[in-house]
């Protein structure tokens, strides 16, 4: 049951991966001058739930397993804590989008289309975590999912503490653009609960 949990793990690792694969193939159409199906809110939610289902899975499995021991002991905070590194990034973009933040400009109306034309394209937004009130969220998000899952892992939860008020305090020139506290608040609790349960999976595996 120990290997099942680190193969759920593994696959909440590479899940992450293919769904940036989709967004990046997305966002070339979009560079093209292609049409992008409206359909990039139900990719963000079928993909937000598929992570979630992994994750969840690999709790539940965990939870009925022993204690892992030798190399599963040392891989699990290895790879968990990879899992919710690169996980919560596509986490915090399906929030921001599910949310409503929505970064990048609006397509002009052309004034000489036909009103009645019901086209179902739009061009795929960017990176709401790179372009608009709050920059860098990417690395910031990195750096930030990183540290909670190591200070959980390391039995220092009062580090949380900390690394929020660090990111807040640096952040609070900012929050005053449009929408930027907005997008600060769900990016931020969308990545640390994502980080918190990697953490907490990992404890499930090896405790």
């Amino acid at each position: 049951m120990t290997g099942t949990a680190l193969v759920l793990l593994l696959l909440t690792v590479v899940a992450p991966v293919l769904w940036l694969g989709v967004e990046h193939w997305m966002r070339g159409r979009a560079r093209d001058g292609l049409a992008v199906p409206r359909s990039a809110a139900i990719i963000h939610t079928i993909g937000l739930i598929v992570l979630l289902g992994l994750a969840t899975a690999t709790a539940i499995v965990a939870a009925t397993a022993g204690p892992a021991a030798g190399f599963a002991a040392a891989a699990a905070p290895v790879i968990a804590a990879i899992a919710a590194i690169t996980g919560g990034g596509p986490v915090v973009r399906a929030v921001l989008q599910l949310g409503g933040v929505r970064a990048g400009p609006t397509p002009p109306h052309d004034p000489d289309a036909d009103d009645t034309d019901t086209d179902t394209t739009e061009t795929e937004p960017s990176d709401p975590t790179e372009v608009g009130p709050l920059r860098g969220g990417r690395v910031i998000g990195y750096l930030e999912r990183l540290a909670v899952v190591t200070t959980l892992m390391a039995g220092w939860p009062e580090g949380l503490a900390i690394i929020l008020a660090v990111k807040s305090l640096a952040r609070y020139p900012e929050l005053r653009a449009p929408q930027a506290s907005e997008q600060f608040i769900m990016g931020t609790f969308a990545s640390v609960l994502w980080a918190i349960g990697l953490a907490g999976i990992e404890h499930l595996i090896t405790t």
